[in-house]
Protein backbone atom coordinates (compact mmCIF):
# COMPACT_ATOMS: atom_id res chain seq x y z
CA UNK A 1 0.00 0.00 0.00
CA UNK A 2 2.44 2.67 1.00
CA UNK A 3 4.91 1.65 -1.21
CA UNK A 4 8.32 3.60 -0.54
CA UNK A 5 10.23 6.52 1.64
CA UNK A 6 12.73 7.71 -0.20
CA UNK A 7 14.24 11.38 -2.44
CA UNK A 8 11.39 13.36 0.12
CA UNK A 9 8.57 10.97 -1.38
CA UNK A 10 6.28 8.41 0.34
CA UNK A 11 4.85 6.57 -2.62
CA UNK A 12 1.57 5.07 -2.13
CA UNK A 13 -0.09 2.29 -4.41
CA UNK A 14 -3.26 0.53 -4.65
CA UNK A 15 -3.58 -2.91 -5.65
CA UNK A 16 0.04 -2.32 -6.72
CA UNK A 17 -0.63 0.63 -9.21
CA UNK A 18 0.84 4.27 -8.14
CA UNK A 19 -1.59 6.34 -6.51
CA UNK A 20 -0.10 9.16 -5.29
CA UNK A 21 3.42 10.21 -3.36
CA UNK A 22 3.87 12.60 -0.56
CA UNK A 23 6.31 14.94 -1.57
CA UNK A 24 8.23 17.04 0.56
CA UNK A 25 11.10 17.96 -1.88
CA UNK A 26 12.41 21.34 0.45
CA UNK A 27 11.30 24.99 0.65
CA UNK A 28 13.66 25.59 -1.99
CA UNK A 29 11.31 23.44 -4.61
CA UNK A 30 7.80 24.04 -2.53
CA UNK A 31 7.24 25.91 0.32
CA UNK A 32 4.88 23.27 1.35
CA UNK A 33 4.38 19.61 1.38
CA UNK A 34 1.65 18.40 -0.89
CA UNK A 35 0.02 15.03 -2.80
CA UNK A 36 1.07 14.89 -6.29
CA UNK A 37 1.12 13.44 -8.66
CA UNK A 38 -2.80 11.78 -8.00
CA UNK A 39 -3.77 9.12 -10.25
CA UNK A 40 -7.12 7.52 -11.14
CA UNK A 41 -7.34 3.35 -10.74
CA UNK A 42 -6.68 3.24 -14.29
CA UNK A 43 -3.59 5.32 -13.77
CA UNK A 44 -4.77 8.87 -15.65
CA UNK A 45 -2.93 11.53 -14.50
CA UNK A 46 -5.83 14.04 -12.92
CA UNK A 47 -3.40 16.52 -11.39
CA UNK A 48 -1.95 19.44 -13.58
CA UNK A 49 2.19 18.68 -14.29
CA UNK A 50 3.45 21.92 -14.75
CA UNK A 51 5.76 23.42 -13.10
CA UNK A 52 7.48 20.10 -11.69
CA UNK A 53 6.76 18.39 -14.49
CA UNK A 54 5.33 19.84 -17.66
CA UNK A 55 2.97 18.59 -19.85
CA UNK A 56 2.09 19.96 -23.65
CA UNK A 57 -0.87 22.47 -23.74
CA UNK A 58 -1.70 22.99 -19.85
CA UNK A 59 -1.72 26.47 -18.13
CA UNK A 60 1.35 28.47 -16.72
CA UNK A 61 -0.65 30.69 -14.17
CA UNK A 62 -0.43 30.32 -10.42
CA UNK A 63 3.04 28.45 -9.88
CA UNK A 64 2.05 27.35 -6.52
CA UNK A 65 -0.99 25.41 -7.37
CA UNK A 66 1.03 21.91 -7.25
CA UNK A 67 -0.87 18.50 -6.54
CA UNK A 68 -3.07 18.55 -3.71
CA UNK A 69 -2.24 21.21 -0.25
CA UNK A 70 -3.97 22.68 2.55
CA UNK A 71 -2.97 26.65 3.14
CA UNK A 72 -4.37 29.79 3.47
CA UNK A 73 -3.22 33.24 2.46
CA UNK A 74 -3.49 35.06 5.85
CA UNK A 75 -1.99 34.06 9.27
CA UNK A 76 -0.93 37.27 11.09
CA UNK A 77 -0.36 38.73 8.14
CA UNK A 78 1.82 36.05 6.19
CA UNK A 79 0.38 34.53 2.74
CA UNK A 80 0.96 30.96 2.99
CA UNK A 81 -0.76 29.93 -0.23
CA UNK A 82 0.65 32.55 -2.77
CA UNK A 83 4.50 31.94 -1.43
CA UNK A 84 6.77 30.55 -4.56
CA UNK A 85 9.90 31.15 -6.07
CA UNK A 86 7.73 33.31 -8.82
CA UNK A 87 7.23 35.90 -6.12
CA UNK A 88 8.91 38.88 -5.02
CA UNK A 89 9.06 38.06 -1.61
CA UNK A 90 10.60 41.66 -0.57
CA UNK A 91 6.41 43.01 -1.50
CA UNK A 92 4.72 41.12 0.34
CA UNK A 93 5.17 38.91 4.00
CA UNK A 94 5.27 35.22 2.43
CA UNK A 95 5.07 32.53 4.99
CA UNK A 96 6.57 28.57 4.38
CA UNK A 97 4.93 25.03 5.56
CA UNK A 98 7.98 23.07 6.38
CA UNK A 99 7.88 19.21 6.82
CA UNK A 100 9.28 17.89 9.94
CA UNK A 101 8.61 14.58 10.29
CA UNK A 102 6.52 11.13 9.49
CA UNK A 103 5.69 10.08 12.53
CA UNK A 104 3.71 6.96 11.30
CA UNK A 105 3.29 4.99 8.36
CA UNK A 106 0.66 1.93 8.41
CA UNK A 107 -0.16 -0.46 5.46
CA UNK A 108 -2.98 -3.36 5.84
CA UNK A 109 -4.44 -4.56 2.51
CA UNK A 110 -5.78 -1.79 0.13
CA UNK A 111 -5.54 0.95 3.06
CA UNK A 112 -2.80 2.84 4.25
CA UNK A 113 -2.18 5.58 6.93
CA UNK A 114 0.34 8.22 6.86
CA UNK A 115 1.18 10.72 9.83
CA UNK A 116 3.14 13.97 9.39
CA UNK A 117 4.13 16.87 10.92
CA UNK A 118 4.75 19.92 9.72
CA UNK A 119 5.95 23.87 10.95
CA UNK A 120 4.13 27.05 9.86
CA UNK A 121 6.78 30.18 9.42
CA UNK A 122 6.30 33.59 9.62
CA UNK A 123 8.52 35.90 7.07
CA UNK A 124 11.13 36.16 9.78
CA UNK A 125 11.66 32.86 10.47
CA UNK A 126 9.10 32.18 13.60
CA UNK A 127 6.86 29.68 14.26
CA UNK A 128 3.59 30.80 14.11
CA UNK A 129 1.29 27.13 13.69
CA UNK A 130 2.73 23.41 14.69
CA UNK A 131 1.04 20.94 12.15
CA UNK A 132 -0.08 16.91 12.58
CA UNK A 133 -1.54 15.45 10.07
CA UNK A 134 -3.05 12.37 9.41
CA UNK A 135 -3.90 11.17 5.62
CA UNK A 136 -5.56 7.67 5.01
CA UNK A 137 -5.21 6.52 1.77
CA UNK A 138 -7.82 2.99 0.64
CA UNK A 139 -9.56 1.88 -2.83
CA UNK A 140 -11.34 -0.23 -4.15
CA UNK A 141 -12.05 -0.94 -8.00
CA UNK A 142 -12.49 2.24 -9.90
CA UNK A 143 -12.64 4.22 -6.86
CA UNK A 144 -9.84 5.85 -4.84
CA UNK A 145 -10.07 7.58 -1.72
CA UNK A 146 -7.68 10.60 0.31
CA UNK A 147 -8.82 10.95 3.72
CA UNK A 148 -6.72 14.35 5.36
CA UNK A 149 -7.11 15.13 9.18
CA UNK A 150 -5.04 18.40 9.94
CA UNK A 151 -4.61 20.02 13.61
CA UNK A 152 -3.42 23.18 13.88
CA UNK A 153 -2.08 24.30 16.84
CA UNK A 154 -1.25 27.83 17.76
CA UNK A 155 2.38 28.39 19.18
CA UNK A 156 1.12 32.32 19.46
CA UNK A 157 -1.72 33.85 19.32
CA UNK A 158 -3.19 33.27 15.55
CA UNK A 159 -5.46 35.40 13.12
CA UNK A 160 -6.77 34.22 10.10
CA UNK A 161 -9.08 37.05 9.10
CA UNK A 162 -11.70 36.25 5.92
CA UNK A 163 -9.91 36.09 2.26
CA UNK A 164 -10.79 34.30 -0.83
CA UNK A 165 -7.75 31.73 -1.42
CA UNK A 166 -7.55 28.81 1.00
CA UNK A 167 -8.02 26.44 2.18
CA UNK A 168 -7.56 22.69 1.03
CA UNK A 169 -7.36 22.30 -3.01
CA UNK A 170 -6.26 20.49 -5.94
CA UNK A 171 -4.68 21.68 -9.24
CA UNK A 172 -5.99 19.52 -11.73
CA UNK A 173 -4.86 18.19 -15.07
CA UNK A 174 -5.99 20.27 -17.98
CA UNK A 175 -8.55 18.13 -19.49
CA UNK A 176 -10.74 18.24 -16.07
CA UNK A 177 -10.76 21.88 -16.49
CA UNK A 178 -14.32 24.27 -17.34
CA UNK A 179 -14.29 25.34 -20.87
CA UNK A 180 -13.44 28.65 -20.84
CA UNK A 181 -14.62 31.73 -23.56
CA UNK A 182 -12.86 34.70 -22.38
CA UNK A 183 -9.75 35.40 -20.14
CA UNK A 184 -9.95 36.40 -16.68
CA UNK A 185 -7.58 38.20 -14.42
CA UNK A 186 -7.75 37.22 -10.69
CA UNK A 187 -6.65 39.41 -7.68
CA UNK A 188 -5.21 38.10 -4.19
CA UNK A 189 -5.90 40.13 -1.05
CA UNK A 190 -2.88 42.37 -1.89
CA UNK A 191 -4.24 43.47 -5.04
CA UNK A 192 -1.29 41.58 -7.10
CA UNK A 193 -3.10 40.04 -10.21
CA UNK A 194 -2.55 37.03 -12.47
CA UNK A 195 -3.73 36.57 -15.99
CA UNK A 196 -6.06 33.31 -16.95
CA UNK A 197 -5.73 33.68 -20.95
CA UNK A 198 -8.11 31.83 -23.39
CA UNK A 199 -7.04 28.50 -24.37
CA UNK A 200 -8.27 25.90 -26.93
CA UNK A 201 -10.91 24.30 -25.40
CA UNK A 202 -10.58 21.12 -27.62
CA UNK A 203 -10.49 18.48 -25.56
CA UNK A 204 -11.63 20.46 -22.21
CA UNK A 205 -14.51 18.69 -20.73
CA UNK A 206 -14.36 19.67 -17.01
CA UNK A 207 -17.58 20.94 -15.16
CA UNK A 208 -18.77 21.05 -11.45
CA UNK A 209 -21.88 19.96 -9.63
CA UNK A 210 -22.44 20.75 -5.44
CA UNK A 211 -24.38 18.72 -3.28
CA UNK A 212 -27.34 21.72 -3.73
CA UNK A 213 -27.46 20.90 -7.36
CA UNK A 214 -25.44 24.40 -8.38
CA UNK A 215 -23.20 23.23 -11.56
CA UNK A 216 -20.37 24.70 -13.56
CA UNK A 217 -18.62 28.29 -12.59
CA UNK A 218 -22.03 28.94 -10.16
CA UNK A 219 -20.51 26.82 -7.41
CA UNK A 220 -18.07 29.19 -6.92
CA UNK A 221 -19.20 30.87 -3.27
CA UNK A 222 -21.69 28.61 -2.36
CA UNK A 223 -21.73 26.79 0.54
CA UNK A 224 -21.98 22.83 -0.12
CA UNK A 225 -21.39 19.74 1.85
CA UNK A 226 -19.66 18.29 -1.51
CA UNK A 227 -19.09 19.37 -4.38
CA UNK A 228 -17.42 17.15 -7.55
CA UNK A 229 -15.75 17.43 -11.12
CA UNK A 230 -16.40 15.41 -13.60
CA UNK A 231 -15.23 15.44 -17.09
CA UNK A 232 -12.90 12.85 -19.68
CA UNK A 233 -9.63 12.15 -20.08
CA UNK A 234 -9.23 10.60 -23.19
CA UNK A 235 -11.81 7.81 -23.56
CA UNK A 236 -12.05 7.71 -19.31
CA UNK A 237 -14.65 9.32 -17.80
CA UNK A 238 -13.44 10.73 -14.22
CA UNK A 239 -15.02 12.12 -11.13
CA UNK A 240 -13.17 14.31 -8.68
CA UNK A 241 -15.35 14.57 -5.27
CA UNK A 242 -14.24 16.65 -2.01
CA UNK A 243 -16.67 15.90 0.64
CA UNK A 244 -16.61 18.52 4.09
CA UNK A 245 -16.67 17.40 7.70
CA UNK A 246 -19.54 18.67 10.06
CA UNK A 247 -16.89 18.88 12.33
CA UNK A 248 -15.10 21.43 10.29
CA UNK A 249 -15.30 25.25 11.19
CA UNK A 250 -17.67 26.97 8.90
CA UNK A 251 -19.41 23.46 7.59
CA UNK A 252 -20.49 23.30 4.91
CA UNK A 253 -18.07 25.22 3.65
CA UNK A 254 -17.98 27.91 0.87
CA UNK A 255 -16.31 26.55 -1.97
CA UNK A 256 -13.39 28.52 -3.95
CA UNK A 257 -13.54 26.31 -7.03
CA UNK A 258 -12.65 27.92 -10.89
CA UNK A 259 -12.85 26.88 -13.98
CA UNK A 260 -8.87 27.00 -14.85
CA UNK A 261 -8.57 24.01 -12.86
CA UNK A 262 -8.42 25.26 -9.14
CA UNK A 263 -10.69 22.82 -7.14
CA UNK A 264 -10.34 24.33 -3.39
CA UNK A 265 -12.64 24.74 -0.25
CA UNK A 266 -12.42 27.22 1.67
CA UNK A 267 -14.01 27.12 5.39
CA UNK A 268 -12.41 30.43 6.73
CA UNK A 269 -13.09 32.97 3.89
CA UNK A 270 -16.46 33.32 4.44
CA UNK A 271 -16.32 37.59 3.63
CA UNK A 272 -14.53 36.81 0.61
CA UNK A 273 -16.43 34.40 -0.74
CA UNK A 274 -20.57 35.76 0.47
CA UNK A 275 -19.80 39.13 -0.82
CA UNK A 276 -19.64 40.56 2.30
CA UNK A 277 -22.71 38.82 4.06
CA UNK A 278 -21.35 36.91 6.33
CA UNK A 279 -18.02 37.44 8.43
CA UNK A 280 -15.76 35.04 10.40
CA UNK A 281 -12.34 36.48 10.95
CA UNK A 282 -10.84 33.00 12.34
CA UNK A 283 -8.69 32.85 15.60
CA UNK A 284 -6.86 31.35 17.41
CA UNK A 285 -5.27 31.55 20.81
CA UNK A 286 -1.63 30.61 21.87
CA UNK A 287 -2.25 26.67 22.82
CA UNK A 288 -5.11 26.37 21.02
CA UNK A 289 -6.19 23.90 18.31
CA UNK A 290 -8.52 23.38 15.45
CA UNK A 291 -8.93 20.12 13.13
CA UNK A 292 -9.48 20.45 9.19
CA UNK A 293 -10.94 17.03 7.81
CA UNK A 294 -11.89 16.54 4.25
CA UNK A 295 -12.59 13.15 2.24
CA UNK A 296 -11.52 13.18 -1.45
CA UNK A 297 -12.83 10.45 -4.08
CA UNK A 298 -11.44 9.90 -7.47
CA UNK A 299 -13.66 7.62 -9.21
CA UNK A 300 -13.33 6.43 -13.05
CA UNK A 301 -16.71 7.02 -13.40
CA UNK A 302 -19.07 10.05 -13.13
CA UNK A 303 -20.07 9.83 -9.95
CA UNK A 304 -24.06 10.70 -9.27
CA UNK A 305 -25.72 12.86 -6.44
CA UNK A 306 -26.93 9.29 -4.39
CA UNK A 307 -23.90 8.51 -4.27
CA UNK A 308 -22.20 10.82 -3.30
CA UNK A 309 -25.04 11.92 -0.63
CA UNK A 310 -24.41 8.70 0.64
CA UNK A 311 -20.57 8.82 0.74
CA UNK A 312 -20.92 12.28 2.82
CA UNK A 313 -23.06 10.59 5.20
CA UNK A 314 -20.46 7.48 6.00
CA UNK A 315 -17.78 11.08 6.25
CA UNK A 316 -19.77 12.08 8.81
CA UNK A 317 -19.60 9.68 10.97
CA UNK A 318 -15.87 9.27 11.18
CA UNK A 319 -14.19 11.27 13.60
Amino acid sequence: MINSVKDKKVEVRIDGKPFTSYFYPGEKTLKKAVLYPVQTAKGTLVTRGWPLDPRPGERVDHPHHVGMWLNYEDVNGNDYWNNSDAVDHEKRAYGTIIHTGITSVKSSGNKGELKVTADWIDKNGTLTIKETTTYVFSGKGDHRVIDRSTTLTAVTDVAMPDVKDGMFAIRVARELELPSDKPEIFTDASGIATKVPVMNNTGITGNYRNSNGITGEAVWGKRAIWCNLTGKIKDENISIAIIDHPKNVGYPAYWHARGYGLFAVNPLGMKALSDGKEVLDFKLKKGESTTFRYRTIIASEHLQDAALNGFAADYAKTE
